[in-house]
């Protein structure tokens, strides 16, 4: 008992009635948290019972939810003509459990971004994504950025970056947020960024390979390797292997490769079973863009595996992930073959 007296949470009548000096809050979707005016310090713990709720239920009729200059959710009652920091709804908490067995998928097709992250809490936590500025990239971003990380949006072009960045400090003035340019055509571009990034002398926590060209005309890069192989996986292995030191230091980190179920439809070894590096890199002769996106892709599952079982015993993970078949974005920009069949699937697939 003595120990709660001195911690500030000394014995009440209620398990649930807060100690001197708190005030219980909520974000914008709806979770419930505990802010300690005198340490000037928030939680998403009670700091009694260590429970963590979210409000039940919809606003009350005549209510109406806002947020003001500082980031901080109010309530406006209409009928009253009031308003209040306090959720009319805490009044009909309940509480999240998430080690309570479910039968049902926690998340499907349907769920956003937003919602995954809903009740987490990111803060101090610094991630880098490739090819930020649109597409999954952008959502990414943005809903890391919402929930309070530090978030690096790696673009080719800084312009575009720095738009992005100013949408999401739209929704959230206070996010962290910049742009850094990055082109993972140029593996000189890949070494600046990560020079530029290891001078700001900030951990890495999450390191998010996105960034891809899908069904892109035969070129070569200014490495002279085909394009489509340097930018979707010879780029990202360079980023990787330049901030690996990063990574170690800043454990528990990990690294997601965004791949695709395509890979799963081609093969990057000759008729004796050795890897074939003209398979890689073709020559404008034997390039066919499909072909070439899935060995590409194929090549970011093999790297993810490894990287995870060289890395893990140090503390950074390593996963690929397949974002969902034909998702609308700007990948399919390259033909207008593939823009119409992305439009036609559109209606069946997963949104933005």
């Amino acid at each position: 008992m003595a120990a709660l007296k001195y911690a500030g949470l000394e014995d009440t009548d209620s398990e649930e009635e807060l100690p001197p000096g708190w005030e219980e809050r909520t974000t914008k979707d709806g979770w419930v948290y505990y802010a300690n005016h005198l340490e000037e310090k928030t939680q998403w713990e009670h700091p009694k019972s260590g429970k963590r709720k979210r409000v039940a239920g919809d606003l009350p009729y005549g209510w109406e939810q806002e947020t003001d200059e500082n980031g901080q959710v109010y309530f406006v009652d209409h009928i009253n003509k009031r308003t209040t920091y306090l959720d009319p709804r805490l009044a009909f908490t309940v509480e999240d459990n998430p080690m309570k067995p479910t039968t049902r998928q926690k998340y499907d097709g349907n769920s956003t971004a937003m919602e995954i992250l809903q009740g987490r809490d990111l803060s101090g936590k610094v991630v880098i994504i490739t090819g930020a500025n649109s597409g999954i990239g952008f959502e990414t971003a943005k809903s890391l950025a919402l929930h309070g990380a530090r978030v690096i949006l790696a673009c080719r072009s800084l312009v575009r970056g720095n738009e992005a960045v100013q949408r999401i400090l739209g929704e959230w003035h206070k996010a962290k947020v910049e742009a850094m340019t990055l082109d993972l055509a140029s593996l000189q571009s890949v070494r600046h960024f990560a020079e530029a990034f290891k001078s700001k002398n900030l951990p890495l926590h999450i390191l998010i390979c996105n960034a891809a060209v899908f069904g892109a005309p035969w070129s070569l890069t200014e490495d002279g390797l085909e394009s489509t192989f340097q930018v979707n996986h010879l780029g990202h292995f360079y980023l990787v292997q330049l901030l690996e030191d990063v990574l170690r230091q800043s454990s528990p980190a990990r690294v997601v490769v965004v791949s695709s179920e395509s890979h799963r439809f081609t093969e990057i070894k000759d008729s004796s079973g050795k890897l074939d590096f003209s398979l890689l890199s073709p020559s404008k002769k034997e390039y066919w863009a499909m072909l070439a996106y899935n060995r590409s892709k194929l090549c970011n599952i093999l790297f993810s595996n490894e990287l995870n079982r060289r890395l893990s015993p140090h503390g950074v993970t390593s996963n690929s992930v397949h974002p969902g078949n034909m998702i609308y974005s700007s990948l399919h920009r390259n033909w207008w073959v593939y823009t119409l069949l992305f439009t036609l699937a559109r209606p069946f697939t997963k949104s933005m």
